[in-house]
């Protein structure tokens, strides 16, 4: 039986969030959204397609800059209103160039 986008949360906006990870080092590569379309387009081409909230269209990661991610396996969170999707990413999944888009650190803030 195939998987039914519809079974997910999504907001009111009709978008998921997608937590994309590197497939072999297990190393989170950023966060995206998705809408029932999206998931769907994912599962069945295999590469990973986003929706764009900016541009209010469809983003297939890579097909600008070549760096794409092919689906290795989605899941969904226990109240089905996150996806993650384990991807074998060809060169940087950051649009600045960088391997992953959590390469910032923020130091730990003192509580009054």
């Amino acid at each position: 039986m195939a998987f039914d986008p519809a079974t997910l949360t999504y907001n009111s906006a009709g978008l998921i969030p997608a937590i994309a990870q590197d497939h072999a080092t297990g190393e989170v590569l950023m966060l995206a959204w998705m809408n029932a379309d999206a998931v769907a387009r994912t599962l069945e081409t295999r590469r990973v397609t986003y929706w764009s909230r900016s541009r209010q269209s469809f983003w297939i990661k890579g097909e600008t800059s070549g760096h794409v991610q092919e689906l290795v396996e989605m899941k969904v969170d226990c109240d089905r209103d996150a996806i993650l999707v384990t991807v074998k990413q060809t060169g940087p999944a950051c649009h600045t160039g960088a391997r992953s888009c959590f390469f910032t650190s923020v130091a730990e803030v003192a509580v009054p």
